[in-house]
């Protein structure tokens, strides 16, 4: 909730400060993304479900670093901005992966367990 509460800001900020819409739109689509998807994994109906939800996240994720680099790239975010977020979508990036993989294991543990 506190990384879309960010991009929220972020993109309140593109549109009003920069009038950048296009990009701003993508971003915040991705970036508030993250989290619905982490939330509705937080309530699915099975381990399959939940690593889903999860790797939507995980992508979601990477197509927010993907727009934060086109911002930055194209100098309509400034540095202070783009150091200020960039490092904590990185961050969400490892953890989603982390969380990823590690269900992934398990899940293919459990399913050899019961064959």
């Amino acid at each position: 909730m506190a990384f879309a509460i960010r991009i929220y800001n972020l993109c309140r900020y593109l549109t009003a400060e920069k009038q950048e819409y296009r990009v701003s739109d993508q971003l915040f689509r991705s970036g508030t993304s993250i989290g619905a998807n982490m939330s509705e994994a937080q309530c699915a109906i099975s381990k399959n479900d939940f690593i889903a939800k999860v790797y939507i996240s995980l992508k979601e994720c990477n197509e927010t670093l993907f727009w934060l680099n086109l911002l930055k790239r194209t100098g309509v975010l400034e540095s202070k901005y783009y150091d200020s977020i960039y490092p904590d979508c990185v961050e969400l990036k490892k953890l989603l992966t982390s969380i990823t993989k590690n269900s992934r294991k398990d899940n293919t543990s459990d399913s050899i367990i019961h064959n």
